[in-house]
């Protein structure tokens, strides 16, 4: 059962109307919460109404794999995730790496499961076929689109591989956030931006979750790997039975057989080693290229 927040509300009314919405749901809490609906805060992923949505997928297999309802709250960015788990809202959340290190970071939320990183680029930043752009230092001066501040691939991986380039971000270039990977799109096919950059996984996968056909665009420099691609988040008030299903559950619901099914989901995660309970320090990796990005781990500290 979906629950999906309208996505122009900000952090703070969302995190409002969870906190009212979760002290109702504490007087109703079952005696035994093992029972009780599994819930999820995520981010819409695509909004084309004739394609099937992922997140929708990735519950029907979750309720097959656990036998319990789950339900899901779309919520407007990373950060309202990390916040809706922190605040014991919602029971998990999915998350790449950067905003997975920001969450562990606060010491209010686990990993239950983490992906080790690949040795693929995270990210590029997209060009119009037509645009003068042909290499990262090209875009001094210009006007580059961003995701989020707490995306991986949308923002703290381009930026860094930018810096890298010799680019710092305000000074060399102009950063606007387009509120996701689909407002950069358009952003950039407004020629409102000079530049989108995203997750190389997006390139790839086409059509809806990247307008951009053949010969209508190109990419321009490849960020890094990163050391963790994602995890999945939990609330640390969790009962241990939920939690154990979950670990024995999610390895076999992000499997080859389900990939079509779970699509951008399961894209940059299935078939990358599995690490239970990683311990905090897998995501130090991250302190450094978040500084470059002017965000700090302990910003939700």
């Amino acid at each position: 059962m979906r629950y999906p927040t309208p996505p122009a509300l900000g952090i703070l009314a969302v995190s409002t109307l969870l906190a009212l919405t979760g002290c109702q749901a504490a007087a109703s809490e079952p005696a035994d919460p093992a029972s009780a609906p599994i819930t999820i805060a995520t981010i819409p992923l695509g909004d084309d109404p004739t394609q099937a949505n992922p997140i929708e997928a990735f519950a029907e297999l979750l309720e097959a794999e656990t036998g319990r309802e789950v339900e899901v709250t779309d919520v407007p960015d990373y950060l309202s995730v990390v916040e809706a788990i922190r605040g014991d809202h919602v029971d998990i959340g999915i998350m790449s790496g950067f905003p997975s290190a920001l969450a562990v970071n606060t010491g209010e939320v686990d990993s239950l499961m983490a992906w080790a990183g690949s040795d693929d680029p995270v990210s590029t930043c997209v060009v119009l076929d037509g645009s003068p752009v042909q290499k990262l230092e090209d875009l001094r001066g210009k006007t580059v689109a961003f995701a989020d501040q707490a995306s991986s691939s949308g923002y703290v991986m381009p930026v860094y591989m930018l810096h890298e380039a010799g680019l710092k971000k305000g000074q060399d270039y102009e950063a606007i956030f387009a509120g996701g990977h689909e407002g950069s799109f358009a952003a950039l096919n407004q020629g409102q931006v000079d530049a989108a950059c995203t997750a190389v996984m997006l390139t790839e996968l086409g059509a809806p979750m990247f307008p951009f056909g053949e010969g209508e665009w190109r990419g321009i420099g490849k960020s890094p790997a990163m050391d963790v691609m994602g995890s999945v988040l939990a609330r640390q008030s969790l009962d241990s039975e939920t939690r154990l299903q979950l670990q024995e559950a999610l390895p076999k619901v992000f499997s080859e057989n389900n990939a079509e099914a779970l699509g951008a989901l399961g894209k940059g995660f299935i078939g990358l080693e599995e690490v239970m309970d990683p311990e905090p320090a897998i995501f130090d990796s991250f302190a450094e290229i978040a500084s470059v990005a002017d965000v700090k781990l302990e910003d939700l500290g």
